[in-house]
């Protein structure tokens, strides 16, 4: 006797509990949105956690005494991290590069104030050829 009005109570306060938690759900749409996502960078992985896409930021930096500014850098790659598309947009202009897996083929559009615009395609073997206005 004593075993059940112990079970009866635990089934009373489980069903008071489950009551409140029940009151406390807020439904969830569409609207509850963040109207803006602020970061540094966005990375997108896969199902192994390889970084496949990226959005970031570069601060102004020197490489072997030539000083690059401040760029925005978007870039998409394989599983081995190879990038394969690289957006890029400075000061100086904007740049796209389209690559195939291997080391040289590719294509690179630039916009740059002061080296000026042109197309370059490089194959497979090396063989480049670059249009200029």
């Amino acid at each position: 006797m004593k075993m059940q009005r112990i079970a009866i109570g635990l089934t009373l306060i489980n069903l008071a509990l489950l009551i409140f938690l029940l009151a406390q759900m807020r439904q969830t749409d569409a609207q509850n949105v963040a109207p803006v996502l602020r970061g540094r960078a966005l990375e997108i992985v896969d199902a192994q956690g390889t970084v496949r896409a990226e959005i970031l930021t570069h601060g102004p930096e020197t490489v072997n005494g030539k000083t690059y500014p401040d760029t925005v850098l978007f870039r998409m790659g394989t599983p081995q991290k190879a990038p394969l598309m690289k957006m890029t947009v400075s000061e100086e202009g904007s740049a796209l590069g389209l690559s195939d897996d291997s080391q040289t083929g590719g294509v690179e559009l630039r916009a740059n104030r002061n080296k000026g615009d042109f197309i370059k395609v490089v194959n497979r073997d090396g063989r480049e050829q670059t249009v200029k206005p």
